[in-house]
């Protein structure tokens, strides 16, 4: 199943920004990795949740929000 991208550039650069620190330290934990994401872009609850279920359908972890 493909993953729409929301509109907005704070959601693109957020989901541009976890990518590059997982390639830093693939070993890191998601989930402050996403609030720090979310705090950094300013994100919306609404992509907040993308973000979180776009990462969890690429890493199969069972976190949330």
């Amino acid at each position: 199943m493909a993953t729409v991208m929301p509109e907005g550039e704070a959601i693109r650069r957020a989901v541009k920004w976890v990518a590059a620190k997982l390639d830093e330290d693939p070993h890191q934990s998601m989930r402050p990795l996403l609030d720090k994401a979310g705090m950094t872009f300013n994100l919306s609850p609404r992509e907040m949740e993308f973000l979180d279920r776009f990462y969890r359908d690429k890493t199969g972890d069972g976190f949330s929000l």
